[in-house]
């Protein structure tokens, strides 16, 4: 990885974060949809950042959510289940060996190939998040529901993101 790429993800990070806990935080309707736009720094992550890292970097970035959220570890959990599923994913749907394009964007990868990523990876999220902070198998439906109606917001905003700060690449 470059410096350029270095320094732009840690900017990234830090506006992220920022606007996930500064703008983000308190946004929630009738507490049924809470988005999560902090995930999209752990998705468009680089595709040569080796899975050690990407460990490393979600678990930091639960961190510093659980810091902000008090809660006791979940969002680290979601977070490195996030990077997991981001792992698997790419390695099946992209060849290793010609990385065509430096990251995971909208722009470079395509809509329908971003948007089943995004769906995966911030369900496996989500759902994650919310098993962890009900805890409670009798309230499982009401979690599910948070969880769909979270997911669908958090991925409204992601795709809004990407359409608004990431050009499509010229083919």
């Amino acid at each position: 990885m470059n410096s350029r790429l270095v320094i732009v993800n840690i900017l990234r990070w830090f506006i992220v974060l920022l606007f996930q806990i500064l703008l983000l935080r308190n946004l929630n309707f009738y507490n049924l949809a809470n988005p999560f736009v902090y995930i999209l720094f752990l998705l468009l992550l680089p595709f040569s950042t080796p899975n050690l890292l990407l460990y490393l970097i979600a678990f930091i970035t639960g961190l510093t959510m659980d810091a902000f959220y008090d809660t006791l570890g979940v969002h680290t959990a979601a977070c490195v289940t996030l990077v997991f599923v981001r792992i698997l994913f790419i390695s099946v749907s992209v060849s290793r060996d010609n990385f065509d394009e430096p990251e995971p964007t909208l722009g470079n990868m395509g809509f329908k190939w971003f948007l089943l990523y995004a769906t995966l990876c911030t369900f496996a999220h989500h759902l994650v998040l919310f098993l962890l902070e009900t805890f409670r198998i009798t309230e499982f439906s009401y979690t599910l529901v948070r969880c769909l109606l979270s997911s669908v917001f958090t991925l409204f905003l992601l795709i809004l993101i990407e359409f608004i700060f990431y050009s499509r690449k010229a083919r």
